[in-house]
């Protein structure tokens, strides 16, 4: 495996029974390693920097023993002893046998993503358990699992976007080679796993770097949940980029998905930091299909732009939010919060999200209280966008935590499951989509004393005002139940319904697999061509390479005519493709994909 150069951050093993430990600590005069109980004085160095070389075996258990005495674990740990409070442990990372070891990942326009959360995608919580169910989604068509953040976080349970210790996989779901073997597990089945890291904050409960290092945030600034980052400092900016090559490399995910750049704020640096990481990513790896995801609501573009024959230079895709607004409010009809910006022409918008990906291009966005929102975006390639109907975001920052089966007509998710499944731009499901899952995925934590109640408190608070919610109960996010509630129902998956729904999904990709994947490689940007737009219908044709994909499609309830497609039909629903004909006739509530 390529190196990264000189250590930074952490502890390493070295070959002669000795580990080196090395902290950034520009506040302290003298610092400590604990080692099994032993505690060992650090060198400083230049920069605020402190190191030793002590012995050490796999296994040890280490802390940072602070002048004052505090015990504080390594910021930059690949596994805990127990809690956040607690020791780190010395890792091995070339112990795991790889039995996957030539795998070299997938083309980005082969993924359809499935975003799982670890603690509730089984019963158990665990990697290992899930390992169990990936022959499951690679026999369905998924060629891509993207798991919630699973970076320590204080207590067994959370979403994972509050993790202190961005390099240790949670314990709660097993060790670090039980997430090597999931992945392990994943790469055999001809699956890429993928990562959600939170580069924005750390998490309030176990974030111990004010303590020797406050000159790690930018006192001007606060993220919306926590101090912000000051990425301009070498040694801040060096933990993140070793953090992302440390995933790809030791545990060899196939990529990262970066959660609200928007609040990655890094204007006073030479590069901002999140194209460092990309390049230095792509430098470092030059030889792996490694796909870089990015969530950020401003609709912006520089991340991804394309290189020669539309070679990805840095970031790969976006999730696309707007796609997912507009459909929910077609499927919903809900409107509140930034759900406004999607209240009127809806299927104009739904429209011009499917030929140009963002929908929001530099418009004033009612929401932001008419502040412009977005950049152009139909440049770029299909593979440019993260369709979704649901993701873990959408159905958990709900107060009741519904998913869209319990909140739309079946027909109308159909339909809408077709359009995503295949339409150009990269899809992703939310698990338990496939066999439609109708079990909440709510809001859950772990916390105690008063940062429970706080939580408890703001969750309530944030849903005052939605009209939707007014005099339901919010669940307490701490309950144990709360998060027992969100685990899936895998016995729905044998129910009649649940094979329908699978069976459903299982067509749509294989179809997506042979007619739409193929054109993929060699779509370029401009694809995407609004044919015709009315009240509940809209027919989009996508220029993919040579071939020409057709999209018609009525959700009224009256037949009507919209252009006549031309090929051969793909899909047709509801009834068999075979039996479409080509006609600018569409019947109430149906949909077909042609191909030219």
């Amino acid at each position: 495996m390529p190196s990264i150069g000189p250590q930074h951050w952490g502890a390493r093993l070295l070959d002669d029974g000795e580990a080196h430990f090395r902290l950034w600590a520009p506040a302290l005069h003298t610092l400590a390693v604990e080692i099994d109980g032993n505690a060992v004085a650090m060198n400083p160095e230049a920069d605020g920097w402190f190191g030793v070389t002590a012995p050490a075996a796999p296994g040890a258990r280490y802390q940072f023993l602070l002048p004052d005495g505090t015990r504080v674990p390594d910021p930059a740990s690949q596994a805990q002893a127990g809690d956040v409070h607690g020791p780190s442990l010395l890792v091995d990372q070339e112990a795991y046998e790889w039995r996957s070891s030539d795998w070299l990942g997938r083309p980005w326009e082969e993924a359809v993503v499935y975003e799982l959360h670890v603690g509730t995608f089984t019963p158990e919580g665990t990697f290992a358990a899930a390992s169990q169910r990936v022959e499951h989604l690679a026999s369905l068509g998924i060629t891509a699992i993207e798991i919630m953040p699973v970076a320590q976080f204080g207590g067994t349970r959370g979403w994972g976007y509050d993790g202190v210790l961005p390099y240790a996989p949670h314990n709660a779901y097993g060790s670090p080679d039980d997430m090597k073997a999931f992945i392990d597990t994943c790469h055999e089945h001809g699956v890429m796993v993928l990562l959600d890291v939170v580069y924005n904050h750390f998490g309030p409960d176990g974030n111990y770097l004010s303590s020797y290092a406050p000159d790690f945030f930018d006192p001007s600034r606060n993220t919306p949940w926590g101090a912000a980052i000051a990425y301009e400092r070498e040694p801040v900016r060096q933990f993140f980029i070793d953090n992302a090559l440390y995933w790809l490399r030791d545990i060899r995910l196939d990529g990262l998905r970066f959660d609200a750049i928007d609040q990655i704020k890094d204007d006073k640096s030479d590069e901002e930091i999140l194209l460092t990481i990309a390049r230095r990513i792509r430098e470092t790896f030059p030889e792996r299909h490694i796909h870089l995801t990015t969530e950020d609501n401003r609709n912006v573009t520089h991340l991804h732009e394309r290189g020669p024959n539309g070679k990805v230079m840095l970031h790969t895709a976006e999730w696309n939010d707007d796609f997912h607004n507009v459909c929910h409010v077609i499927a919903t009809g809900e409107t509140d919060g930034y759900y406004q910006d999607f209240a009127d022409d809806i299927w104009t918008k739904l429209a011009r999200s499917l030929a140009e990906g963002f929908i929001y291009q530099g418009e004033p966005s009612p929401h932001q209280e008419s502040e412009p929102r977005g950049k152009p975006s139909a440049h770029l390639p299909p593979a440019s966008f993260v369709n979704f109907l649901q993701n873990h975001d959408q159905t958990g920052n709900r107060a009741l935590g519904e998913r869209l089966t319990t909140l739309t007509d079946p027909h109308a998710l159909e339909m809408l499951q077709a359009i995503l499944l295949l339409s150009p731009a990269i899809p992703l499901v939310f698990m338990g989509e496939e066999y439609g899952e109708t079990r909440p995925f709510l809001f859950f934590t772990d916390f105690t004393g008063d940062l429970a109640v706080a939580v408890r408190e703001g969750r309530r608070r944030e849903f005052a005002d939605f009209t939707s919610y007014q005099g339901e109960t919010v669940p307490d996010p701490n309950a144990l139940n709360t998060f027992n509630q969100s685990k899936l129902d895998w016995e729905k998956l044998d129910t009649p319904e649940g094979k329908a729904q699978l069976a459903r999904f299982r067509n749509l990709l294989d179809l997506r697999q042979k007619h739409i994947v193929p054109l993929l490689k060699n779509a370029g940007g401009n694809y995407g061509r609004v044919v015709a737009v009315e009240e509940g219908a809209l027919a989009i044709d996508w220029q993919l390479g040579e071939k020409l994909l057709q999209l018609r499609c009525n959700f009224t309830e009256q037949e009507l005519t919209l252009p006549e497609p031309r090929g051969v039909c793909l899909y047709s629903y509801p009834g068999a493709a075979d039996a479409a004909a080509s006609s600018p006739h569409l019947r109430p509530q149906s949909l077909t994909f042609w191909l030219e």
